[in-house]
């Protein structure tokens, strides 16, 4: 049995045991180990086991994970974030299918402190879903915004995706989060806009709102989220102008997150404990994976299975950039279905990178791409995690298939977004260039 056979026979095997739901990291590691004995011999594969790991793990840039991480949930469990909907409803619930939109600018502001789509889609499902329900607005679309929306969480930075991204494809993370921010937001926009219409076409769609607010009230409920804006502009601001790296602020995160919690007296010794167990849950979650993944890279390439499959792609493709982001596009919502998004990326990277390398594609742009894929997946049927992450908030209230049904507009506006950040590379490539001459 050649090496290039075994490789696919792991990677046949490595996806079955994702869809039976075996743990990423756990799958991805039993599957190299067996492959990498296979290919070379058992003290070959021990010797990978003893010392990649902990080579890997010793990366600084890693450290940036717990610490994003740490910043989402201190805003969380300490309340910074509560008064969030509420405001952004004061100023938005006069448009057609106001609270709608709130929801969608609530879980983008939201999405910018926590970085994480799953925490922002469950955070914010408790609050407006309800609220919206109340309301006598659509059950699908109540629960579809906020589905759709917290998949924002990938996109605007700063985003744990994209710090795993720039690790393996070995680019700049601050480029990434730079890059990340305009699409970031027109996948917002887009969602608004879809909203706005749909509920001026269709006023049933959303009840009708004669709520007014007094300026008093406007300028309290700014009082109430300025947290979050002075969060995201020390983090943002500093790496765009070059004060820190992408690794340092994490930590300058995590830290003025904890000062500005309490000066609001909000940071209790409960709140912070359960921030920082979350954290370390959360941290060794993601770094079991990444090893697992490591291994599987190891394997991947002693098999040759990543340039066998990059020369016969770009053989076929004659290497157009636009036929190869056609083929890792269906792969990536087929996959999608099943495997939850860091496993994906990181299951996929180690193949899809030598090819578009191989094809001279700008890597900051794929990512962008990857991550816009990702994002897509975390609502497509019959698996998608944010969808169940809105299941589990609201329990009976909401059925499934009628929160699946809620997704599928905004699934069109993702397909939308993703071909115009295909279409127009400049909208993912001019703030790095801007930023980086």
């Amino acid at each position: 049995m050649t090496s290039i056979t075994i490789g696919f026979i792991g990677v046949g095997a490595a996806l079955l045991l994702l869809v039976l739901r075996v743990p990423i990291a756990v799958a991805l590691g039993s599957v190299s180990l067996i492959g990498i004995m296979e290919i070379t011999s058992p003290k070959a594969a021990l010797g990978v086991i003893s010392s990649t790991p902990f080579n890997f793990i010793g990366n600084w840039s890693l450290t940036a994970v717990p610490m994003f991480l740490l910043m989402g949930y201190v805003c969380t469990t300490t309340g910074l974030t509560n008064g969030l909907f509420r405001a952004m409803r004061i100023f938005l619930a006069r448009l057609p299918g106001g609270l709608a939109v709130t929801g969608v600018a609530a879980c983008a502001l939201f999405a910018s402190a926590s970085g994480s789509s799953v925490a922002t889609a469950s955070a914010m499902a408790r609050i407006a879903v309800p609220e919206m329900l109340k309301h006598k607005y659509d059950a699908g679309l109540a629960s579809g915004v906020i589905a759709a929306s917290g998949t924002l969480g990938s996109l605007i930075p700063p985003s744990i995706l994209m710090v795993l991204y720039g690790i393996y494809a070995e680019v700049s993370i601050g480029q990434l989060f730079l890059a990340g921010f305009i699409p970031g937001l027109l996948s917002a926009g887009i969602y608004i806009s879809m909203i706005v219409i749909r509920c001026w076409l269709k006023p049933s769609l959303a009840g009708a709102s004669n709520e007014t607010y007094s300026t008093r009230e406007k300028l309290y409920a700014l009082r109430e989220v300025w947290p979050l804006p002075v969060l995201i502009f020390s983090v943002l601001g500093g790496i765009f102008a070059g004060l820190f790296s992408p690794t340092e602020a994490g930590a300058i995160g995590a830290l003025v997150s904890l000062f500005i919690a309490f000066t609001r007296n909000q940071l209790t010794w409960p709140a912070f404990r359960q921030a920082v167990v979350h954290t370390v849950i959360g941290t060794s979650s993601i770094f079991a994976i990444l090893i697992g993944t490591l291994f599987f890279t190891r394997f991947l390439a002693l098999s040759r299975l990543p340039t066998e499959m990059s020369d016969f792609v770009l053989a076929a493709t004659g290497g157009n950039p636009y036929l190869i982001i056609l083929g890792v596009s269906v792969i990536y919502i087929i996959l999608g279905m099943f495997v939850e998004s860091i496993g994906l990326m990181l299951l996929t990277l180690p193949i899809l990178l030598p090819l578009v390398n191989g094809a001279d594609m700008n890597l900051i742009w794929f990512g962008i791409i990857v991550i816009k894929l990702l994002e897509i997946g975390l609502i497509t049927p019959p698996i998608g995690l944010n969808v169940y992450v809105i299941k589990g908030a609201l329990g009976s209230s909401v059925p499934i298939q009628k929160i699946f049904q809620g997704v599928t507009w905004f699934l069109v506006m993702d397909v939308l977004t993703l071909l115009i950040l295909v279409a127009f590379p400049i909208l993912s490539l001019w703030l790095p260039a801007l930023m980086w001459r």
